[in-house]
């Protein structure tokens, strides 16, 4: 994520969450006598309850009015003063399916008003031309417009979109999110497929918010004059990415979904008809079966051969279907995902495989070059039991919520090894806070 924002304001706002990571455990749950029912833990370790109330606090701290949208949303917390379109809206939608586990407070939105609001607010701010911005920070108020200087999306708006209707039936939002996300898949049509090719192009570091990554090495951060429009003029750019293609197919089908809802039997089909397309395009140019990964692929037609995290969110969207394409998952499943020499360290997933040479040793902040980051196991259960993995995925959820127990600080990323929580940064991390929720309710069955 583009993490370089001014402190002081948002710190100011978000006391009450940095305060309730600051609660001894012992206490916590003695002081906070909630109403709402709890799961049923995994095992009596009064640590379980402690920490589900510490997370919902940072959660409920972290609803927060941004600049040009009247509604609040849930923003990312810590040292992040906004929402961004990578992860935003996905955090809002896991809220929104713990929404009976929330006590309801008098004048605050619920949890379900929440993940709604971290939609509408990125499509409120839609530019004519069809461009969503990828971020809305407390600074715009300061008089900058700001968010459109890169693409920085992972799980796709649509789809989360999409989800969120399922549960509420929220006519409004279903014709909004149709709307926005097919002019946003027009607009990046237009002009991040400037090789037409008919795959998506990354021009800077920012477009996949792997920041501090050595996928990135050498690249801009943010695209020329802050105009994602533009690609720095630098040989080997811009690259085909196989995350942000992924994110676009995983777009595409949620857009074909709400089409048929809509009774646009002829949109449905052109939009099944155009995910294919990309995902076969996915599969064939930017796979790797020598190495069992999906790689950028630059302008000089060669591939960044850095084994990173981008294959999960290629997972994520079902690019590979498990039946189809059976030999390709299972190579990447074998070979790198659970190969506990390349991503499936103690504490999964890491940001960049172990024995790849580029693993960032020691880890710094904000650090896709290794970390373990919570936006990452976040993101897990939206593909790991699609693929037969749920016992994976049972083990992962032990080990996050294990390491967040016994730190409670509820910090952005951790060391894959040991589970230690990187430190310089406060807590009060929106998806650090989820990733327990989230975790901790599935593990209960709740």
């Amino acid at each position: 994520m583009n993490k370089n924002l001014p402190r002081r304001d948002f710190l100011r706002q978000t006391a009450f969450a940095a305060a309730a990571t600051a609660i001894p455990l012992a206490s916590f749950s003695q002081m906070q006598q909630p109403s709402a029912p709890r799961p049923h833990f995994p095992t009596a370790d009064p640590a379980w309850a402690a920490t589900w109330d510490a997370a919902l606090a940072v959660v409920a701290g972290n609803v927060r009015t941004m600049p040009r949208y009247d509604h609040p949303v849930l923003v990312e917390g810590s040292t992040y003063a906004g929402i961004w379109q990578e992860c935003a809206p996905q955090e809002g939608q896991v809220y929104g399916t713990l929404e009976k586990f929330v006590d309801a407070q008098p004048g605050a939105p619920t949890p379900l008003q929440t993940a709604r609001a971290n939609h509408m607010a990125f499509f409120a701010q839609q530019k004519p031309d069809g461009q969503l911005p990828a971020s809305i920070k407390l600074a715009d108020q300061v008089g900058t417009s700001g968010g459109y200087g890169q693409i920085q999306m992972v799980v796709p708006i649509a789809a989360t979109a999409w989800d969120i209707f399922q549960i509420t039936k929220d006519q409004e939002l279903l014709e909004t999110a149709y709307k926005s996300c097919s002019l946003w898949d027009a607009w990046l049509r237009q002009y991040r497929d400037t090789r037409k090719t008919g795959l998506v192009e990354g021009f800077c570091t920012y477009d996949t918010g792997h920041d501090n990554s050595p996928r990135w090495k050498g690249i801009p951060n943010q695209c020329p004059e802050a105009d994602a429009r533009k690609c720095p003029p630098i040989p080997t750019m811009p690259r085909l990415c196989p995350d942000l293609s992924a994110t676009v197919y995983g777009g595409r089908i949620a857009l074909a979904a709400m089409a048929k809802a809509l009774g646009k039997r002829d949109d449905e089909a052109r939009w099944l008809a155009d995910a294919e397309h990309i995902r076969h395009l996915i599969l064939t140019k930017l796979y790797s079966p020598e190495d069992a990964a999906f790689y950028d692929l630059d302008a000089q037609n060669n591939f960044v051969r850095v084994r990173g995290d981008l294959i999960t969110r290629v997972l994520g969207e079902h690019v590979v279907d498990p039946h189809k394409e059976k030999a390709i998952f299972e190579a990447v499943w074998t070979r790198q995902l659970h190969n506990p020499k390349a991503f499936w360290a103690p504490y999964p997933l890491a940001s960049i495989a172990m024995d790849d040479p580029t693993f960032v040793r020691p880890i710094p902040r904000n650090s896709w070059g290794g970390a373990s980051q919570a936006l990452t196991a976040l993101r897990a259960p939206r593909w790991m039991p699609y693929y037969g993995k749920q016992a994976e995925l049972t083990h992962m959820m032990q080990q996050w919520c294990s390491a967040i127990m016994r730190h409670t600080e509820f910090r952005q990323q951790m060391d894959p090894l040991t589970g230690d929580f990187t430190q310089p940064d406060p807590g009060g991390y929106s998806p650090a806070a989820l990733t327990f929720l989230d975790f901790a309710r599935r593990l209960s069955h709740a």
